[in-house]
This record gives C-alpha cells, structure tokens and sequence, in this order.
C-alpha cells in the first residue's frame, strides 16, 4: 500500500539521484578497498536510510512493505554492499524487536537503529544449522534473573560492525525442533562475545560477514524479546517472510543496473561494420532479460501489496524471492555474454555485478527451501 504518491516519489527521486550520483560512482572504490566510506555512511543517516522500515514513532520513516520493495528496486541498482550496510537495521536486525518485542525494547533499540547511531545483526545461522535453522545448537541456560549463553553463528552479515546482536538460542533442550528456541537482544560489548575475521567472499566486497562466538555470555531476562521464551522460532520466521520479498526487490534492480549496461554497450560495440545491437542473438538475450524482469518486479508488487492487505504471503514471498534471484543471475550471465571478453573485465561492471548476485540464491532461504515451502503450503492448502 502507497498512503501517498507524491511524498514516496519525493523519497524514490531523493534515493534514485542518491545512487546515481553518490553510490555508482564510488562502487570500484568499495570493490577495491572492501569497505563502505564513511562519508557514504555519513549521507545515509541523512537521508534516513538506516530507518526506513522502522515506525516514525521511533524516528524512522515507517515504510510499508509496497514502499519499500519500490525503494529497494532503486537500491538494487548499485553495488548490493551498500544495500548490506543499511539491510540489517531494516529487516533482519530490527523487525523482530519491532513485532515481538516490549515496549522498553523498542524505546531503547529502535530509535537507535533508525538513526544509524548502531549497526544490528541477526544470529541464526550456525555452523551446523543453516536451512534447517530449527537444528541450531547455541543454548541459552537460565540461571537466577539472566542467562548464559554458548555457541558459534556463521556468515553474519555486518558483524564486524554490530552494536546489537538478535541471537536465536535453545532455552529448552528437552524440546527438539523449532519450538524449544529464543530470541535474544545481546550488545556487541557484552563479555564473552568474540568476532571471528571476516569473511573472504566471491564477491559483494564491503558486506561484511564473520563467526560470531558466544562463550558464557550472561544477559539479563530483559534481554529475551517479548520476555517470552520458546516463541524465536516464530519471531525468525515473520522477519524471514519480509527479509525475502525485500531481497527480491534488491535482485529486480541489480537486474535492471545490468540490462542498462548490456543495453548501452550493445549499442555502442561494433561488429562487422554495426552495433551488435542489430543482430538478433543480442537482441533475443535482451528480450528475454526485459521480459524477465517485468515479470518478477509484477510478482514483488503483488506479494507486497498483499502483505500490506494483512495476507499471509509466505507462498507468495517464497515464489517472488525465488524468482526474482533466479532471473538475476540469468540476466547477469547474458550481461557477460553480451559483452563478450569484456565482460570478463573488471573494467565493466557486469562482471563485479555477476559475482555479487550469486548470494541472492543463497541467503534468506536458498532457491531449494523456497521450492519446499512452496510445495509444503500448496499441499497443506489442498488438504484442507
């Protein structure tokens, strides 16, 4: 749902100039440097970008879900770090707090996170539990008027760089799955917390990720979200569900970035005495492209609007998400076949962007676990 046109395309114009001017222009220097400017970092906490998804009340813009895919596909647009640096704090790092959390949760994180005055993350991922997030094996033991809590998180995005962590531990272990499991808000100081170093990725070089290891760290009961033990399992799910459609919307504008590119250098290489636009192989590895794009950016619309309706979109986040990933590392490989040995250059961004989509297929759900739960709601739907 848009409540008003005229300020989201002030906003979408603001964002759009934003990336053009500030954002592309510098993303060789993050490739090179692996690190976001802090001028550039400056800037988005001027332009309220760390608190986008978060209610005014708190001092973010409260976007709804339409908003922000619209705001996403301009994003996408420029190197996915960028997008990475301001992700956590608008969805994974602060929607569960948001949804689940107190009243003194929220007054005391949320305001912070919308300011950009601190970086979330979000520990879910383990070394043995990734897919199957209900296996993980950090536990968090009760003992007086806090808890202790042991284990290691894999691949968490902006570690490094974190004030607060959302930890998703095991409060009861005589319960197996997903419904012995907790969430908790723990601060990046707390003694006990250890970061591992970063993580040499393929591509996306200024996103950050790194182990994130708890070793006896005690937290308060106030720390537990909602107060509430044994319902995290839930609380990962309902910022999962939103995390998808977002970074649905993220590869719709990557997409986009790299069929501008392809386009614009079509037209301009010459082969055999004209533009190789003119030859119809190209022309049919646009189209498709074009074609493609359309389709999965009508897919993110439509599952957006319906979440803001109240729907239960898991189904439709699933489909958009798996899409949408998909198509986009199609269309970065036609980027790179277009180009030809070009694109194999660093020169061209085509190649970095082909690299830098990959993980779109990887997290918030692989392209195989949004197939499951896909299937698993269409025969759970035709049961009933």
């Amino acid at each position: 749902m848009i409540r008003d046109q005229e300020t989201l395309q002030l906003l979408l114009d603001s964002i759009g100039s934003f990336v053009k001017e500030e954002l592309i222009p510098r993303e060789e220097e993050v490739a090179e440097s692996d690190e976001i400017p802090e001028d550039i970092a400056s800037q988005m906490r001027e332009l309220g970008l760390f608190g986008l998804t978060i209610p005014e009340e708190f001092g973010g813009l409260g976007v709804t879900m339409e908003e922000e895919v619209n705001i996403a596909f301009e994003l996408g647009r420029t190197s996915p770090a960028f997008r990475s640096f301001i992700g956590t704090n608008n969805g994974i790092g602060s929607i569960g707090i948001l949804l689940d959390g107190t009243d003194e949760q929220k007054a005391h994180y949320l305001p912070r996170l919308a300011s950009g005055e601190i970086l979330s993350a979000f520990c879910l991922t383990e070394p043995d539990s990734g897919s199957d997030a209900a296996s993980l094996r950090t536990t968090a033991v009760k003992e007086g008027n806090g808890y202790f809590i042991n284990g290691t998180k894999r691949y968490i995005t902006n570690a490094p760089h974190a004030g607060i962590f959302t930890v998703m531990a095991r409060t009861n272990s005589d319960v197996k799955g997903a419904k012995g499991i907790s969430a908790f808000i723990v601060e990046a100081n707390t003694p006990g917390i250890t970061i591992g170093k970063r993580d040499k990725k393929m591509g996306q070089k200024g996103a950050h990720t790194a182990d994130v290891i708890f070793d006896n760290v005690w937290v308060p009961v106030s720390a537990l979200i909602g107060e509430q033990e044994d319902v995290g399992f839930k609380t990962a799910m309902k910022v999962l569900d939103k995390g998808r459609l977002h970074i649905a919307a993220i590869a719709v504008g990557a997409a986009e970035r790299v069929l501008d590119d392809s386009l614009r250098f079509a037209m301009e290489r010459q082969q055999f005495g004209k533009p190789i636009a003119d030859f119809q192989l190209i022309q049919a590895m646009l189209a498709d492209s074009k074609a493609e794009i359309y389709a999965a950016r009508c897919m993110v619309l439509d599952a957006a609007r319906k979440r803001d309706e109240g729907k239960n979109v898991s189904t439709e986040a699933s489909c958009a998400k798996m899409f949408a990933t998909e198509m986009c590392s199609r269309v970065a490989d036609r980027g790179v076949q277009i180009h030809g040995g070009a694109g194999y250059i660093s020169e061209y961004a085509v190649e970095r962007f082909y690299r830098d989509v990959r993980l779109f297929r990887l997290y918030e759900g692989t392209t195989q676990i949004q197939q499951v739960i896909i299937a698993r709601n269409m025969i759970r739907e035709a049961q009933q």
